[in-house]
């Protein structure tokens, strides 16, 4: 027997020792585990997941601290702790090893000819960097038949003609998973498409069950071809001899079919077996076998996170010891740290080993420059004005040359011999000058061993010249390069490379302006590199016409290296929030599972704390940055994934235990936003509001009044503020009643446990059949996070929602959502409740369609849904006819009553 009938199997594990270990028997239910997960709002950013629960500590085996504990020495402060509960369809799980359901040759399994495979699984990592095995009838040369895998958001198919040399194919574009993680996946290979060649299609559906939809192109390739009849196993999971990653999957069914949508010869359904079964008989009767470590489960992981105290508490009596914990999702970690990140040039520079580097971001008082790296001097640069420059979007505030004194400024900074002999050598630095310098001044000395022992890089307003001089001084040559006055008043990358190329140097000058424009000369003599030994000012320090220059981020290399200030000198403005949370959550060590682009552009990346880095990137493309359930990870759900959803919930009001009161509709001024400022973080603003219609800025009774809100995004340029307030503006002004929380009760509709649990933050909700005292058109929500209980006899969700509606946009091939709607209209006569024949007038902007192929649609009035099937009329009023009804609404209707698209389309972001 199952839950409801029977308690919930729920099982509580904490780390010890590095292994996942049971501790359910400690874990008190007469307090419900509760879970509360996500936000209250689409406004406000997520905050970290709790979890509480409660241990039996009669024993002291919960004190951290008590030498006589059990636990002592294994439990302590962000000890992880995992919750599951066993319940619902089972699935296949491979842990990650050499796991795998497998089964035995056989003559129905040696498909030669065109094949289908399918497989529905959620797997950790849709997007690996390295292959990962979904299935295969493959051991290894010669018994090579087919192998389906996964490889940077790829499918791939590989196949033998003769059992060892494998043909190899990708699907053309990556696939796009859910946020659920879970997804069926198809090939199919038309061995002889008839054409004196072969085609491999790859395909997706959310289940097994279909609709499938085709994956890019299909891949035609020329030559008939055939799969080898090797006496290989099928595997699902990992797959025998292959040798790529092994999937951290579950796998919920599989099937193999020979022919294309041909006869199934092989078809494991993991979701009805029984948990715990080490094999079973498929229904075409082939005996599959657990291998490794896979098993047959039903655990749903509600829970990862980490407890960050133990607090001990008993009764009066003492007999009564427990420690009610509140175990917390990894961004209550990451959100304790305050340290702003360092400057983007800074972060990337070190991380491309240079012989030396300096950033120079030291703070006022300081006399000279450290390097990170090590082994590597201080840079001497004194007198100079320290941390007096902060316009270097890269960069935290560089240091400007003192060079009006008496004593003319001055810098130096060694560089280390390098392990070998260098055969190129490059420098690189940053630097800005406002006021032209109409004498030619050195702004760096490089000296090197080799033919040059000293390298002039200077520059005046009319030109960029290097001057090079042997070591007793004498010039060797003087090169020089048409520059002007676009090398002040901004900041400046300069590059200088030299690379031994025969018995000749080669050596590069260029730069970047801020503004992005690059230049580069390249230019060769007779002699060595030889090795850059220090870099330095003029011999007698920096001229007075150059006071208030600003330098740093001095980097030497030993390569020409030309990526390792890809980006970083603009602080990667312009790179997409998706990029960026991606880029960032890598460099610190924080794993991250993203779920579309998040394509906007976002502005430059300042020295903040991780989380507000990250945080903005989320705010600037309105996602979701959210932790995941079954790992102590985060994971990014962009706006665009957000669009024209099917629902991953549908319940139904009329069928007993669906949904569970309260249902409580809310008609409020909450979310009401109706005079939007958006500004660009560091540049302009811009404002939108409603001025017409029922949440209007006008005074009741035509509008609510001024409801106004200001918000500060880190875009890229100042004309995205424009489109982001108009989206605002349009979700702060969408005119639906809100149903603040839906209650769900999984033991009064157990039938519901997977598409409950499986449900995630910003999945769609739908409640057909409303009660009659409700409007009749189907409820549409958000879920935007939820608060989770569970008990002995009772498993409860109360979803935070928000309308869904806002979010259904327009695409040009939606024949629902493709519609513009009218500027207005409304009836121009009454009608009866039966009318199928009705008069519309346009009162602004153009006609209504014609068109046949544009029918049918339906339009709303007063509350009624009308399909319609024709409209006639070259000129308003125009004869629409209509089947009335659609959403149950039977009324007679009123002359004047408004008449608008109930779809209309809604420009994305």
């Amino acid at each position: 027997m199952a839950f409801p009938t029977t308690p919930l199997s729920t099982r509580v594990e904490l780390m010890l020792a590095g292994t996942w270990t049971d501790v359910t028997s400690d874990v008190y239910l007469r307090n419900p585990i509760s879970i509360d997960r996500g936000r209250s709002d689409w406004g406000s950013r997520v905050d970290p997941t709790k979890c509480t629960l409660t241990f039996n500590n009669r024993n002291g085996k919960y004190s951290p601290r008590n030498p006589t504990g059990a636990l002592y020495g294994q439990i302590g402060r962000n000890t992880p702790v995992r919750v599951s509960v066993n319940a619902g369809d089972s699935y296949l799980n491979t842990p990650g090893g050499t796991d795998r359901a497998t089964t035995p040759d056989t003559a129905a399994l040696d498909i030669v000819g065109d094949i289908d495979v399918r497989a529905d699984l959620w797997i950790d990592d849709w997007a690996p960097g390295s292959a990962t095995e979904l299935a295969g009838k493959w051991s290894g040369t010669p018994q090579k038949s087919w192998l389906l895998f996964l490889y940077q958001g790829k499918l791939w198919f590989y196949w033998s003609v003769d059992g060892s040399a494998e043909i190899q194919k990708a699907s053309t574009v990556v696939l796009e998973p859910p946020v659920s993680g879970r997804l069926a996946v198809r090939v199919t290979l038309d061995v002889n498409n008839g054409a004196a060649g072969n085609t491999l299609t790859f395909y997706t559906a959310p289940t097994i069950s279909g609709t499938w939809t085709q994956l890019g192109d299909p891949i035609v390739t020329a030559a008939v071809t055939s799969i080898f009849n090797s006496t290989s196993a099928v595997d699902v999971g990992a797959v025998a001899s292959v040798g790529f990653g092994d999937p951290v999957a579950h796998y919920h069914a599989f099937e193999l079919r020979s022919g294309i949508a041909g006869s199934v010869v092989a078809n494991p359904d993991f979701r009805v077996q029984t948990a715990g079964a080490t094999s079973f008989a498929d229904s075409t009767g082939k005996t599959w076998s657990m291998f490794g470590a896979a098993t047959i489960s039903n655990r749903k992981t509600r829970f990862v996170g980490e407890v960050s105290s133990w607090p001990v508490k008993w009764d009066v009596s003492g007999k009564d010891v427990y420690v009610s914990v509140e175990a917390a999702g990894i961004l209550r970690r990451l959100g304790q740290g305050t340290a702003p990140l360092q400057s983007t040039l800074r972060r990337r520079i070190p991380r491309y080993a240079p012989l030396a580097y300096w950033p120079m971001e030291e703070g006022s008082t300081a006399t000279r420059a450290y390097s990170p790296i090590t082994g590597v001097k201080p840079l001497k640069l004194t007198p100079a004005h320290w941390a007096a420059v902060d316009t270097l979007a890269g960069s935290s505030p560089l240091p400007t040359l003192n060079s009006s004194t008496a004593t003319a400024c001055e810098m130096k900074g060694t560089v280390p011999a390098p392990s070998s002999t260098l055969t190129a050598w490059s420098v690189r630095w940053a630097y800005r000058l406002d006021t032209p310098n109409a004498t030619t001044r050195t702004f760096l000395r490089i000296l090197c061993t080799g033919t040059v022992a000293e390298w002039y890089v200077q520059v005046s307003s009319t030109a960029t010249t290097v001057v090079t001089k042997d070591s007793d001084g004498a010039t060797i040559f003087t090169q020089a390069i048409g520059t002007g006055v676009e090398m002040y008043s901004q900041w400046i990358e300069f590059d200088f490379q030299v690379v031994q190329n025969g018995g000749n140097v080669d050596w590069h000058l260029g730069y970047v302006r801020e503004d992005g424009a690059a230049v580069g000369s390249d230019f060769s003599f007779a002699g060595t590199v030889g090795r850059p030994i220090a870099v330095s000012s003029p011999p007698n320090g920096y001229s007075a016409d150059l006071d208030g220059m600003a330098i740093g981020h001095i980097s030497v290399w030993p390569v020409n290296n030309n990526t390792a200030w890809s980006g970083a000198f603009t602080a990667r403005a312009g790179e997409t929030a998706g990029d960026r949370l991606v880029r960032l959550t890598d460099e610190e060590s924080v794993s991250l599972v993203a779920y579309g682009d998040g394509a906007t552009a976002v502005g430059p990346q300042l020295p903040t704390p991780l989380m507000d880095l990250l945080g903005e990137c989320a705010d600037a493309d309105h996602g979701i940055l959210y932790e995941a359930r079954e790992t102590v990870s985060l994971q990014y759900r962009d706006l665009a994934g957000m669009y024209n959803q099917t629902p991953a919930l549908a319940l139904n009001y009329a069928t007993a235990g669906h949904v569970t009161p309260p249902l409580e509709p809310v008609d409020d001024d909450q979310s009401v936003r109706n005079d939007v400022t958006v500004t660009r973080t560091g540049g302009s603003a811009a404002r939108v509001t409603l001025d017409t219609g029922a949440l209007s800025t006008l005074a009741p009774p035509d509008g609510v009044g001024r409801y106004d809100e200001s918000v500060t995004l880190n875009l890229y340029d100042d004309d995205q503020a424009d489109d982001h307030a108009e989206w605002l503006l349009h979700l702060g002004t969408w005119d639906e009643t809100r149903y603040p929380v839906l209650h769900v009760e999984l033991s009064a509709a157990p039938s519901l446990i997977e598409s409950v649990t499986a449900l995630d933050l910003g999945d769609r909700i739908t409640i057909s059949n409303p009660p009659a005292w409700l409007p009749p058109d189907t409820i549409d929500l958000l879920a935007q996070g939820y608060v989770e209980t569970i008990g002995m006899f009772d498993w409860a969700f109360d979803f935070n929602c928000t309308p869904a509606r806002p979010f259904d946009v327009a695409s040009a091939d939606n024949t629902t959502f493709g519609k513009a709607d009218t500027e207005g209209s409304q009836l121009s006569s009454g009608a009866t409740s039966t009318a199928t024949s009705i008069s519309v007038a346009t009162t602004s902007g153009p006609i209504w369609t014609t068109s046949g192929g544009e029918m049918p649609f339906d339009i709303t009035v007063a509350g009624e849904v009308m399909r319609v099937t024709a409209i006639s009329g070259a000129a308003s009023p125009q004869t629409f006819t209509v089947t009335r009804s659609v959403n149950g609404v039977v009324k007679a209707q009123l002359s004047a009553a408004d008449v608008r698209l109930t779809h209309p389309a809604i420009v994305a972001l």
